[in-house]
């Protein structure tokens, strides 16, 4: 599972045009394998999000971009942060999923959640529905997909998916890990507990503690070894060989992308002193590993490179 997670949330990058998008995407992805990163993350979405773009920004889709990095990766597991539910059948996504660990000699990870980005829904037809209807759907979807990527043929008659006898061949290579994203107690971290290897926590720092007593709850109720669960956090950062340099690089995103600005308090800005210092204090909560962005400047060649050598020696210590 997931220790240190190099995700890839940005798509517009200054001088860079469709011909050439793949190839700086590409080497990032190379840049996270060669320095310690272990997951290679990107999201799943059609839109950009409101914090980090116009809904108009690039935006490709996550599993064809996963089955192409894996073909320029050979270490690193490959995972959208995370699958919309509402996007996908999920025997399709099941189908989809094991597709990917095909291609990439069993390197693919599931990660999920009930899908919230109500325009991109609206705009491209996906039903959105209500908070309680989405996370319906998506404990009926994780039945379907766990099944099925375990080897048995799941019938399900549900109130949002039908299968019956679902059958998923080939199987997977070896076991395909399952992320949940999210941190709602009631709902998010229950599904955790009960179908899940990794939950992927999005909430502030001071919340951590709390979360993770609520997982461990769940667990203990549902007579889960807590254990069994890998817990990651996420987050963004911009990373330069000086705290100046990621200061006017990040000061230059969002004169770029006046979107991010409400985001850019939130970003982990420094040099490699300062980002690792910073996630000293975020592995003292008791979360297992990260998963890390670089919004700002990720573009930049060596910036995924510098983030990896910096962060693995905090992380897998």
């Amino acid at each position: 599972m997931t220790r240190l997670g190099y995700q890839i949330p940005n798509f517009t990058y200054p001088g860079v045009t469709s011909a050439g998008l793949y190839e700086v995407i590409a080497r990032q992805a190379v840049e996270a394998e060669e320095s310690g990163f272990d997951t290679v993350l990107v999201m799943d979405h059609f839109y950009q999000l409101p914090l980090l773009g116009d809904p108009a920004n690039e935006m490709l889709e996550c599993y064809t971009l996963l089955a192409a990095l894996s073909q320029r990766t050979s270490r690193v597991r490959l995972s959208a942060l995370v699958t919309g539910n509402t996007y996908r059948n999920p025997a399709l996504l099941a189908k989809t999923v094991t597709a990917l660990d095909i291609v990439s000699g069993g390197r693919a990870q599931l990660g999920i959640g009930a899908g919230w980005y109500e325009q991109e829904h609206t705009a491209l037809g996906f039903e959105f529905g209500t908070f309680t209807d989405r996370f319906e759907r998506l404990e009926e979807a994780l039945q379907i997909i766990t099944g099925m990527l375990r080897g048995d043929r799941p019938t399900l008659e549900g109130r949002w998916y039908a299968v019956r006898d679902a059958i998923n061949s080939p199987a997977p290579v070896g076991r395909i890990p399952v992320m949940i994203g999210g941190a709602g107690e009631r709902k998010t971290l229950r599904m955790a507990a009960q179908y899940a290897d990794e939950s992927n926590l999005i909430c502030p720092i001071d919340d951590i503690p709390r979360k993770l007593e609520v997982l461990d709850a769940h667990c203990a109720k549902l007579g889960r070894d807590r254990s069994e669960l890998t817990v990651t956090y996420q987050t963004s950062v911009a990373i330069a060989p000086t705290r100046e340099q990621a200061i006017r690089e990040a000061d230059e995103a969002v004169a770029r992308i006046p979107e991010m600005a409400a985001r850019r308090p939130t970003i982990i800005c420094g040099d490699p002193d300062d980002v690792a210092a910073a996630y000293e204090r975020i592995m003292a909560t008791g979360v297992d590993g990260v998963t890390v962005n670089l919004p700002t400047n990720c573009h930049i060649e060596g910036r995924v490179r510098l983030l990896g050598q910096t962060l693995a020696p905090v992380v897998f210590r």
